[in-house]
């Protein structure tokens, strides 16, 4: 089943539960946090941003999750020589101080730590995006501007209850294919991003998570056939009988996919992230292979509080099959395969 979404309304009920349940191709629901009936020590918000080319990669996050507040920078190289640096600041008991926008829309958010300023502007129309980072990678110093849009007309948005927990709930958007440029300099190197080979993803969540979990998720971006094509895939969060989140995106609209799984290599009884993944689908239109280039690991461990992530890089091959019939047939196409344990 893959109810959609189709009427503006509340996103939460008189009880602080989702009023629905499904999938949208646009935001619809209004998000309010003064009718979440849970602590506000549970509750999760967060902006990440990924922008990327063929060559390297920037991921910028602003989150406020109760208890917790985040701001978090990655810069990445492809190529020859993969590597990755991630740097984070953490801030202690924000419970909503970060004040991030209700509305994927519009809205401004700016946070601050003691060693990095992050802001993300949305009027609507672009999306102007900037970091400052001190002693960011071999203490030099991050800095980043970026302009993103204008956003494609569709993208996928889902609204998740959780089982067995009636006030828990996830509110998500992801925008695929946005258009960007602009530059990151490390210390004294400065490495330019440009249109029409650079894209954009924003992942905008807001909810209240279950304590522990562990989601999935793949995402990509780029130029098939001269046209902007991408997807958004994932898994292992929430009740999603009503619906999942996968989605293929081409030339500016979205189409709905069933169950996508995704097929881990094992070595000695563990995931092995860097052999070739598999990719398939309930419905038939979504099988891929995965060739790995790049994982991007980090394990926060602070015994009642764990993040283990591994945030995969590499390239996909395959086909994909759009709503009416037609086959499109990506090859050697990067993007990230993701597989995220949380106890928080």
């Amino acid at each position: 089943m893959q109810n959609r979404l189709t009427a503006p309304s509340p996103l939460l009920n008189k009880n602080g539960a989702l009023a629905a349940t499904g999938y949208a191709t646009e935001p619809l629901l209004q998000y309010d946090r003064a009718l979440i009936h849970a602590s506000r020590l549970r509750i999760k918000e967060w902006d990440y941003y990924l922008v990327y080319d063929e060559e390297k990669a920037v991921a910028l996050t602003i989150a406020d999750n109760g208890y917790m507040g985040l701001l978090s920078a990655s810069v990445l190289f492809f190529g020859a020589s993969p590597r990755e640096h991630t740097k984070s600041e953490m801030t202690f008991f924000p419970l909503g101080k970060t004040q991030l926008p209700a509305t994927s829309k519009k809205g401004d958010v700016t946070a601050k730590s003691k060693n990095a300023e992050f802001s993300f502007f949305n009027n609507g129309e672009t999306r102007r995006i900037s970091c400052h980072m001190g002693h960011f990678w071999d203490e030099k110093t991050l800095d980043v501007s970026l302009t993103l849009g204008p956003e494609p007309s569709e993208s996928m948005v889902i609204a998740t209850p959780f089982l067995k927990k009636e006030n828990a709930f996830y509110y998500n958007q992801k925008i695929n294919c946005l258009p960007a440029d602009g530059s990151i300099t490390l210390g004294s190197e400065t490495y330019t991003f440009s249109q029409p080979k650079t894209f954009g993803v924003l992942d905008w969540g807001r909810g209240v998570w279950t304590y522990k979990n562990t989601w999935y998720w793949g995402s990509a971006s780029g130029l098939l056939n001269g046209a902007p094509f991408g997807f958004n895939i994932g898994c292992g969060f929430g009740d999603t009988r009503a619906a999942t989140e996968n989605m293929l995106f081409y030339q500016g609209k979205a189409h709905k996919l069933d169950q996508v799984f995704f097929h881990i290599p094992q070595k000695d009884g563990k995931d092995d992230y860097l052999s070739d993944w598999l990719f398939s689908s309930s419905d038939g239109r979504f099988e891929m292979q995965f060739h790995p280039v790049l994982d991007r690991f980090a394990d926060t461990n602070a015994l009642v509080l764990r993040s283990l992530q591994h945030q995969v890089f590499g390239y996909f091959s395959g086909y994909a099959v759009l709503d009416d019939g037609t086959v499109l047939k990506p090859d050697h196409f990067l993007g990230f395969a993701e597989k995220v344990f949380n106890k928080w």
